[in-house]
């Protein structure tokens, strides 16, 4: 998450959007693929084994809605601003990324303290 927030730093910002979509889209997948390094490790620790190659949305949602609702309505809103609206449309209001980061920096800080104690 810190390579993702001096990359959007890097992003420029004018009033209340971001100037550079280029650097808003490298900052918003490299944070969207720290939520999923995160949700992997909470998976295993859950005890739900990685499955081979890549895994869709619909993986995550479906794994995570069945231990934590709460989680998953993260994840949902991780997914939509970084994932979406950040990396794939390339938008620049700034409230949507940031909305994005909140809500990574929010699995992270959730999953973390949990993966502490199993090291």
């Amino acid at each position: 998450m810190n390579n993702a927030t001096e990359t959007l730093k890097r992003a420029g910002k004018e009033d209340k959007y971001y100037t550079d979509k280029k650097y808003v889209r490298t900052a918003c997948g490299t944070a969207y693929n720290g939520v999923l390094i995160a949700l992997d490790t909470y998976l295993l620790l859950k005890g739900i084994k990685k499955t081979r190659g890549r895994k869709s949305i619909e993986y995550y949602q479906e794994q995570i809605g069945k231990v934590d609702k709460k989680l998953l309505k993260d994840v949902n809103g991780a997914y939509e601003a970084l994932h979406l609206s950040g990396y794939y449309d390339g938008i620049l209001d700034a409230v949507v990324i940031k909305s994005g980061f909140r809500e990574a920096y929010e699995i992270i800080n959730r999953i973390k303290p949990a993966s502490e104690g199993k090291e």
